[in-house]
């Protein structure tokens, strides 16, 4: 198997999901924060899952709230059918704006925490926040306790999750698939 970073697997992985559940996917938004350190690595995976499942793919920037609504309504005008969300900080904070206009556009969303078909989007994949934020903690522990930050082991997530939000995919009129609700780890009403 490839050695694959974190991003590439979530942006990967939400792609896919996205694909299972509207088959004839052919237009991809890829709505992203540039000033998000880790934008690059999610946009190449996204990208690159996308073009091999014979999708062409739209990048959308948004640096604040008020850019939003244009930035929906460029992927309208650009004729995207789905969007897939890249994380950071500015878009987890929006989130829920985020997914109240892909609704009102009627364009399903693929985000990359749980935290984004809880506000109302379509799915997510990625590794859970509040583990992350507990092994963090743990680690700002051992900080306070005198170990030396250099001696602590890199981490990183090793479970990753499926969300998806029924209610929004009835609103959307989607039917999931079932081989796609058997994976998921949370299936929201």
């Amino acid at each position: 198997m490839p050695s694959w970073t974190l991003g590439e697997v979530r942006g990967a992985k939400a792609t896919e999901a996205l694909a299972e559940c509207l088959p004839g996917l052919f237009r991809l938004a890829v709505l992203m924060d540039p000033t998000f350190p880790g934008y690059r690595t999610f946009w190449l995976s996204v990208e690159a899952s996308a073009r091999s499942r014979g999708m062409s793919v739209h990048p959308v920037e948004a640096r604040e709230a008020g850019e939003l609504a244009g930035a929906f309504t460029r992927m309208v005008k650009e004729r995207a059918q789905a969007v897939s969300i890249i994380g950071g900080p500015f878009i987890y904070s929006v989130r829920s704006q985020i997914a109240e206009l892909a609704l009102r556009h009627r364009l399903p969303t693929a985000y990359p925490w749980r935290a984004g078909p809880q506000a109302g989007g379509l799915l997510s994949y990625g590794s859970d926040l509040h583990a992350a934020w507990h092994r963090a903690a743990v680690c700002v522990d051992k900080i306070l306790k005198g170990v030396r930050p250099a001696d602590l082991p890199i981490e990183q997530p090793s479970k990753f999750e499926l969300a998806i939000n029924l209610k929004t995919a009835r609103a959307l009129g989607l039917t999931i698939p079932p081989s796609l609700l058997l994976r998921a780890d949370q299936a929201i009403e």
